[in-house]
């Protein structure tokens, strides 16, 4: 159970976000099939058809800089002259078909099982993130209301404050009823 989480874990951390979608690097596949990155860019090569541009790519000159960049273990491929190639999710699928060792396939399985949880994980963070809208807006318009309430409660003391003040300057002069016995 612990070697699934360092699988998982060690897959995890080799799935990056190039053009926009979650790929893997040829050589990180390589290293944990147990093949060359040579041999595996071979079976890709004599199946090219099972891998079309949405399956696989090859990175740019300003990709693989970035790459590099971000991760110190792509620093010999700083100078290659042949940039490697991402798979995407569906790539890496597809590989299962050109691999057919049971090492692959096992490594395949938890490849794309972590892919599903990463792409499960980031609909529940989209989720939250509307919700946290939804709340937000709720709660300016909330606030909005009481604002308006307390502008009218405002007014409304304003009003009884002025007639008492009128009534403690100017007091009315009150007259008696009833009858006047006293002339």
């Amino acid at each position: 159970m612990n070697n699934k989480l360092t699988i998982s874990d060690k897959i995890e951390n080799r799935i990056f976000t190039i053009r926009g979608q979650k790929v893997m690097i040829d050589r990180d596949l390589a290293q944990l099939y147990g093949v060359q990155t040579f041999r595996l860019n071979e079976a890709v090569k004599r199946n090219i058809k099972r891998f079309p541009d949405d399956f696989m790519f090859k990175l740019t000159n300003n990709e693989l800089k970035e790459l590099i960049a971000n991760c110190d273990r792509f620093k010999t491929l700083k100078h290659s002259s042949n940039p490697p190639y991402a798979f995407t999710e569906h790539g890496v699928a597809m590989l299962s078909s050109v691999l057919n060792s049971d090492k692959a396939i096992a490594i395949n399985v938890e490849i794309i099982r972590t892919f599903v949880r990463l792409r499960q994980y980031a609909v529940l963070q989209t989720a939250k993130e509307q919700d946290l809208i939804e709340l937000k807006k709720m709660l300016m318009l909330h606030i909005e209301n009481t604002d308006k309430k307390f502008a009218e409660h405002d007014e409304t003391i304003r009003q009884i404050i002025s007639v008492l003040n009128n009534l403690i300057d100017k007091p009315r002069k009150t007259k008696k009823i009833g009858f006047n016995t006293e002339s």
